[in-house]
């Protein structure tokens, strides 16, 4: 039987650093209103001259590295972004031309925050029917290009960022599950309701910006995460102690403790990278598996659980050996 496991991680955060002190002085509000609400204190924002495919770029050059491969020995290449340099090619396409690899299949995936998790469900799935046998998968945002800097309620949450990780064929068990969710019955609470579909005035009186009800969005969140806990343990016949570490979508740090207490973890198990980076959607699970691989925190042969929540609404988890 083919598995699957992730061999190496990367990231990338841009240089120019925005703090809750710098946004004070641009939108009416405080340090301690967006500390004691989400548990941010600053975010890396992109330089003028970046773009999603810089950021993705870099991340996966550091993945290829730790997992001592090289581009030609990618075989899949899916980015997940919600903010892609281009209409087309696809920001994977864009990326496969800097990696100066040719011909392997390359494409984008668009789930917002759960896209991450989405793109790794898919890799698992091409290795594992051996269709690929080493995949890179990036998630790669720059959200402060569609973010209103006078909404206050959104424009203190996001930030620009990237994280990668090479998914391999082998003979012993990586990646344990992945379960992937969608309910578009959501979809206004969580948007940019402008779109090319419906031409590019659509974009103009604030439809190209991130809109969100911030209360109800997060009520689902926790109910829904709480769900898909308890979904991916009973697929596995795994009982919550079984997890090593909690590495979840960093959105929110109230989020994050309601999914840490429906596992009775400690959140000395569980990676949080929220306060540091903000919430880079798609980037934002493979961002905090990197930090915490790289500082030790995470060894191998440990169980790890991955889950993600992001508007659509998209939800999904990744449960692995690593």
């Amino acid at each position: 039987m083919i598995y699957s496991r992730i061999t190496g991680t990367g990231s990338y955060l841009p240089d120019k650093v925005l703090t809750n002190q710098d946004l004070e002085k641009i939108v009416d509000t405080t340090d301690q209103w967006i500390r004691e609400r989400t548990g941010i204190s600053k975010r890396h924002i992109v330089a003028e001259n970046q773009s999603t495919v810089d950021l993705a770029e870099y991340a996966a050059r550091r993945a290829l590295k730790a997992a001592g491969r090289d581009a030609q020995d990618i075989d899949l290449i899916i980015v997940a972004t919600t903010t892609p340099d281009r209409v087309f090619p696809s920001t994977a396409c864009l990326l496969q031309k800097r990696l100066d690899r040719h011909g392997c299949a390359a494409f984008d995936i668009q789930a917002v925050c759960t896209g991450f998790v989405y793109a790794v469900g898919v890799a698992d799935k091409f290795i594992k029917t051996g269709a690929a046998k080493c995949a890179l998968v990036v998630g790669a945002e720059v959200l402060s290009r569609v973010l209103d800097w006078t909404d206050r309620g959104t424009c203190v949450l996001f930030g620009d960022g990237s994280g990668a990780v090479i998914i391999e064929a082998g003979d012993e068990p990586g990646i344990l599950s992945t379960h992937l969710h969608a309910d578009g019955a959501y979809e206004s609470l969580l948007t940019v309701a402008g779109g090319v579909g419906q031409g590019y005035a659509s974009l103009l009186d604030g439809n190209g910006y991130v809109s969100m009800k911030g209360n109800e969005v997060f009520k689902v969140a926790v109910n829904t995460l709480g769900r898909i806990v308890d979904e991916t343990l009973e697929a596995n016949q795994l009982e919550k102690s079984d997890i090593d570490w909690l590495i979840p979508h960093q959105a929110n740090i109230r989020i994050i403790q309601a999914t840490a207490k429906k596992l009775k973890m400690s959140m000395e198990r569980v990676v949080v990278t929220v306060g540091e980076h903000g919430n880079t959607s798609s980037a934002s699970v493979p961002l905090a598996l990197d930090v915490a691989v790289r500082d030790g925190r995470v060894k191998r042969g440990e169980t790890l659980l991955m889950e993600a929540f992001g508007g659509g609404f998209t939800w999904g988890s990744i449960l692995l050996k690593f």
